[in-house]
């Protein structure tokens, strides 16, 4: 019963999205203030619909119902509490409904918060949110329900794919899909900016905290799944230019480029139709990536569906929201006001140049993720884009946009002078010449890149916290606003990101070998001994696991236990790292295959400041939200009356 009545609120949800998506529309353009104001009510309306829709279908995992043909494929009754719960949504169903489920919550906060807004532009905005959510409700009831029935109901099901039972994946996609569906809120006000002919400071001031919070849930959701990509994956490595990977860096990067331009639209009313582009553009790379994943079209252990006709409908939405709204932009934009004139050395100026490195960016991800199946697709030839291209083509445009990032804080709003800033930059430009001396020399002098990146990762740091420094100095050593605070952490942040990054990926060191038990194995200075093998009984699974004693001159220093996890349901194996860290470096042990005649595989890893990689990625996240905690985002624009009107801008036949 319980599954049915989720299955009927969907179909609710469906019809008063439907209802949200045209009426307010109808009464923006007519001036009817209860049109305008039934958008509230239908938005608050949908969120509990698909909460009861989402909530019917975790009851059926949490009590193992196995009448429900989702349960059946992701579940099994000997699985602990915390995966059947996300076993929730993960799988391809289960997560539209999450999709879903969160879409509709920004469309009831936008009613909620959303008091200062417009009239008009606040009933354009849901009414949008809305008709997105009629898309995803319709793929959910026609072609992904989660609540079909099965029958006879089989005794058990058939268990979480063992990848995915990990704390890490089990709030990853929640943290990852807040970012990617609050970016609808931005495209939202996108297109509803585009109808009214509207984009100005109010404006920016209105997008700038919906940005904000979509990028810092982003940016947690992409660093929680590098790190089960690190610690599940037993590759050592935390990032492999895989395209799903790939899928969630493209809108990540298209956000933080938004996020800059719109500060110029809000400080210097400038800017107006780019930041109107970007907001589309993020929004669209979010689609994307939701094509790339459920559409069959590429093979990943990030992906969730194999199926073609699924990813038909995706494709067609996808191009649906990107293809209208950049019609409606092509066709409104040209009649916005171009705003205030600045010079090319200026704050302005520094923000389009990280605007343009960071779409560059975007682009060069794009490129490489999408050739191959555009070469596939034309020619049938297959070909792999990795880390070779990847490592050729973007970390060099970083350089300039880590050199950027630091210099323009320091410029001038409207007209500036470049030599006075880069003065005021010595102390950053001094420690990060001789952080890259020392790196070049102490620790690898055939890594000369490595050591320039070293370099700029300090670059960052100091130079973010001496404009710091420097912006109290100035207020008398009063605290600045949390939205500068928040920004210097996110920009230092960038550089430990960069520290931990190069680190791990150009200084570590890799040890395999086979033991037997008493062995011994000399690694980095450390002596690793296996003591011994043993087999474990899991809730759902069988292990080995091994137990290194690691010990340094002859002094015990830790134990490390890999294991191998078989579980049966399944069949299928899943290593479990073991990892020793310090805050400078992970000490990092698997177990491979092995039988007791011959002895097991052992991996050893030394990564030099890994941890710094998650730890930034944190405090950029902690920036943003900072930021977002500044008054001046939170209260949003200040209006005029209670009734505040926008006026459209008029047509050539008016």
């Amino acid at each position: 019963m319980i599954p049915e009545l989720g299955h009927f609120a969907l179909i609710l949800a469906l019809a008063v999205a439907l209802v949200q998506g045209i009426l307010p529309l109808l009464g923006a353009s007519r001036g009817d203030i209860r049109l305008m104001d039934l958008g509230r009510t239908a938005a608050l309306t949908q969120a509990l619909l698909v909460f009861v829709a989402f909530g019917a279908l975790t009851q059926a995992y949490v009590t193992s119902d196995f009448s429900v043909v989702n349960v059946v494929a992701n579940s099994h009754s000997a699985k602990p509490l915390l995966y059947k719960i996300s076993g929730v949504w993960g799988n391809h169903e289960g997560s539209m409904l999450l999709w879903a489920l969160i879409l509709a919550l920004f469309g009831a906060a936008v009613a909620v918060f959303g008091a200062g807004l417009p009239d008009t532009l606040r009933a354009r905005v849901l009414a949008i949110q809305a008709l997105i959510g009629v898309g995803f409700l319709a793929f959910l009831l026609f072609t992904s329900n989660p609540f079909e029935r099965v029958s006879p109901a089989p005794l058990d099901g058939n268990g979480l794919n063992p990848l995915l039972q990990d704390p890490g994946l089990a709030f990853h996609p929640p943290l990852l899909y807040l970012g990617y569906v609050g970016f609808s809120v931005t495209y939202a006000f996108a297109i509803a900016a585009l109808l009214e002919g509207r984009v100005d400071a109010a404006w920016a001031r209105w997008v700038r905290p919906w940005t904000l919070a979509a990028w810092c849930f982003l940016t947690l959701g992409i660093a929680l799944g590098s790190w089960w990509a690190y610690y599940i994956l037993g590759w050592g490595g935390f990032w492999f230019w895989d395209p799903v990977e790939n899928a969630s860096l493209m809108p990540w990067l298209a956000g933080t480029a938004l996020l800059h331009s719109a500060i110029v639209v809000e400080k210097r009313d400038s800017l107006k139709s780019w930041t109107v582009l970007l907001a589309i553009l993020a929004f669209s790379l979010s689609l994307l990536g939701t094509f790339l994943v459920r559409s069959g079209v590429l093979t990943s252990v990030h992906a969730f569906a194999q199926d073609p006709a699924r990813g038909m409908f995706i494709l067609a939405f996808l191009l649906l929201v990107t293809g209208g709204g950049l019609a409606l932009y092509a066709w409104r934009a040209p009649r916005l006001t171009p705003g205030g004139m600045f010079q090319p050395v200026s704050r302005e100026g520094a923000l389009i140049l990280n605007n343009l490195l960071l779409c560059t960016l975007a682009a060069t991800v794009l490129l490489g993720t999408l050739y191959p199946l555009f070469l596939d697709l034309l020619t049938g030839n297959k070909v792999s884009v990795g880390p070779p291209f990847f490592n050729a083509t973007f970390v060099p445009i970083c350089a300039p946009l880590f050199a950027a990032l630091c210099v323009g804080p320091y410029l001038g709003w409207k007209r500036a002078e470049i030599w006075p800033a880069l003065l005021k930059l010595r102390v950053a430009f001094i420690a990060a010449v001789v952080a890259a001396i020392v790196a070049a020399t102490a620790i690898d002098g055939r890594a000369t890149l490595a050591a320039l990146a070293f370099g700029f990762g300090v670059w960052l740091i100091v130079g973010s916290l001496g404009e710091f420094a420097q912006r109290l100095a100035r207020t008398g050593y009063r605290m600045p606003p949390r939205a500068a605070l928040g920004m210097t952490i996110a920009h230092a942040a960038m550089g430990v990101v960069v520290l931990g990054a190069v680190g791990t990926g150009a200084w570590n060191s890799e040890l395999m070998q086979t033991m037997k038990p008493g062995d011994r194995a000399q690694f980095h200075g450390f002596d690793v001994k296996l003591e011994r093998m043993e087999s474990l009984q899991g809730p759902n699974y069988i292990a080995e696991r091994a137990t290194l004693a690691v010990s340094v001159g002859g002094k015990s220093y830790t134990v490390l236990q890999p294991e191998r996890r078989l579980f049966a349901v399944q069949r299928r194996q899943v290593a479990e790292t073991a990892i020793h860290t310090n805050l400078l470096r992970d000490l990092y042990a698997t177990l491979g295959e092995g039988e007791a005649a011959n002895g097991w595989v052992i991996r050893l890893y030394y990564n030099p400041l890994a941890p710094w990689i998650w730890l930034g990625a944190a405090l950029c996240a902690l920036g943003g939200f900072v930021s977002l905690s500044d008054r001046r985002l939170r209260v949003g624009a200040p209006q005029g009356g209670k009734r505040a009107r926008t006026r459209p801008i008029a047509h050539p036949a008016e």
